[in-house]
């Protein structure tokens, strides 16, 4: 069974429906905490995959979480290796930061339940071709980047110019947070409440979000991390 690196950056964000989506190929997640003390891996070595999940921290912010360094030069040795990798709200700028793109803030946060306008290439993209536009995925973010040098466009939103792409032929970049479950975003409501508060945003209001976006979603995430599984699990 291949093994796919998973770095969290938080205790309250998982990888949510990415680990079903690895373990129905086969793939064993193997998390690793850097947040906590965990040695971020030096080499990608015989990993299948890495995935990259968000957290409260920016990609600027290297001096207070200086295993941010360490995880890009990982992304920086997967990309080389052409291994597949998926990151999600900053593990996107992470990767973004890696190819070269500009991470900044953006002109305000975008949190909440908000469209995402797949574009022209998705549909002739492996892990998005089929999906109809627009989803209504859950956003949390207050940074954004530009569209790295080589990469593809794959969607984008009325506030947020690049919301995903692709470099070659299985890096992924996701600002949005389809892999979020209920469980999983209560999670966060509790940890961030004042983000929220400062967004004028409650709780209920997300998890309200959630009861009337995630039966639609969920399916059409499954999807979409099962091809990109699909890759981590296709003989190189």
């Amino acid at each position: 069974m291949g093994q796919v690196i998973v770095l969290t950056h938080t205790k309250e964000e998982g990888a949510g429906m990415i680990t079903a989506a690895l373990r129905a190929k086969k793939l064993v997640p193997r998390v690793v905490r850097g947040y906590a003390g965990a040695a971020v891996p030096t080499d990608i070595g015989r990993a299948r995959g890495l995935v990259v999940m968000g957290g409260p921290m920016g990609v600027r912010d290297t001096a207070t979480y200086p295993f941010l360094k360490d995880e890009m030069r990982l992304i920086e040795r997967a990309l080389r290796a052409e291994v597949p990798i998926l990151g999600i709200c900053l593990g996107s700028q992470l990767l973004a930061t890696v190819l070269g793109a500009h991470v900044s803030r953006g002109s305000a946060k975008e949190i909440g339940w908000l469209p995402v306008e797949l574009v022209a290439s998705a549909g002739r993209d492996r892990i998005f071709a089929g999906v109809k536009s627009p989803l209504v995925p859950c956003h949390w973010h207050g940074d954004v980047f530009t569209l790295p040098p080589g990469a593809v466009s794959l969607a984008r939103s009325a506030r947020t110019r690049c919301q995903a792409f692709r470099y070659a032929r299985a890096a992924y970049g996701l600002l949005f947070h389809m892999e979020l479950t209920r469980p999983g975003l209560a999670k966060m409501t509790r940890a961030f409440e004042d983000e929220l508060v400062a967004e004028k945003l409650t709780a209920g209001d997300m998890l309200a979000g959630a009861d009337k976006f995630l039966p639609r979603l969920e399916p059409v995430a499954r999807g979409i991390f099962g091809r990109w599984a699909d890759e981590c699990a296709r003989e190189r």
